[in-house]
């Protein structure tokens, strides 16, 4: 699926307010679908596994998915896999073909663990979901949360591996969801803005804004972020049960306002430099939207804050 560029920017000139709101329903509409399919699992499973690669909004929409089952009246919650992560041990951690440590790596995950407690959880038992300290690159038990599910409740546990073999293959029972900003923006036939340049102007804004993160930093790390998906994620999607385009027709036009200033800031010798030209370029093409008129429940503000949302 591919927006138009001229439809947006008409529709952005014509009544902005009405644009965004559609945009929102239709999004609401995709997590509505999402909670039926959910719904009619739960007698096989109270699991859900939420998967997709960074910057596609994987914590909002599985936070979503629980409201939206909460109000159907099924209690529900979402739970980040990130917490399931292992102590980093250096010696013995994942690597890259180039010799660094490979983060998008599955082996940083303790499947073994979430193999018992996703157990338990099916049996009524509580359990003690891991706190992960990325600080000090170290999982707390000691800061864990206790979860247990009544009968007919739903545990949403959403991660860039939640659909790895190694747990799909032994909870083939769970309900599966693939989410990823999947669409682009085309002018007639034209390629104006890609669906991965979306996902990378989210990650870029949110890590810059609240985790001190250099955009020239970001920009380094997506190759390797990229190639994790295409080894890691992306091989699993065809386990989903529902794919989810988590895309924003406005978001382009949003996120200028938040990504042209540090984008601008990245130094000449960086070696996507080029890429990030094309990509401050193509930001000419959009009519700019005011950050102040997105929903206060938007996807949008996992990444550029200001949100109902609370984020860890």
């Amino acid at each position: 699926m591919a927006y138009q560029l001229q439809e947006i920017n008409r529709r952005i000139r014509t009544d902005v307010a009405e644009f965004l709101g559609e945009c929102d329903e239709n999004y609401a509409q995709r997590v509505s679908l999402a909670a039926d399919r959910i719904l009619s699992n739960l007698e096989r499973s109270p699991i859900v596994l939420l998967s997709g690669p960074s910057g596609s909004g994987k914590t909002t929409t599985a936070m979503k998915i629980a409201e939206e089952l909460r109000r159907r009246g099924v209690g529900s919650r979402a739970v980040a896999m990130d917490n399931y992560f292992v102590t980093l041990n250096p010696k013995t951690a994942p690597r890259t073909p180039e010799g660094v440590i490979d983060y998008e790596s599955p082996l940083f995950l303790d499947m073994d663990l979430l193999d018992r407690h996703f157990a338990a959880l099916s049996r009524g038992e509580e359990i003690l979901v891991p706190k992960y300290e990325f600080a000090r690159q170290m999982r707390n038990d000691s800061l864990g949360t206790p979860l247990k599910l009544e009968k007919n409740e739903i545990a949403i546990f959403e991660g860039i591996h939640a659909l790895n073999d190694d747990i799909t293959g032994r909870h083939p029972e769970a309900a599966k969801l693939y989410i990823s900003a999947r669409s682009n923006v085309n002018e007639g036939a034209v390629l104006r803005f890609k669906g991965t340049w979306m996902r990378l102007v989210r990650r870029a804004v949110r890590d810059y804004s609240f985790r001190g993160t250099e955009v020239a930093r970001t920009l380094d790390m997506w190759a390797t972020v990229r190639r994790g998906e295409k080894l890691y994620i992306s091989p699993f999607k065809s386990k989903a049960d529902i794919v989810f385009d988590s895309s924003l027709p406005y978001e382009v036009s949003v996120m200028k306002h938040y990504a042209l200033p540090i984008l601008s800031s990245v130094p000449e010798d960086n070696e996507r430099h080029n890429e990030l030209l094309d990509l401050v370029a193509a930001f000419d093409h959009f009519e700019p939207i005011d950050p102040e008129l997105v929903a206060k429940d938007s996807l949008l503000r996992e990444f550029t804050g200001g949100g109902t949302y609370k984020y860890h």
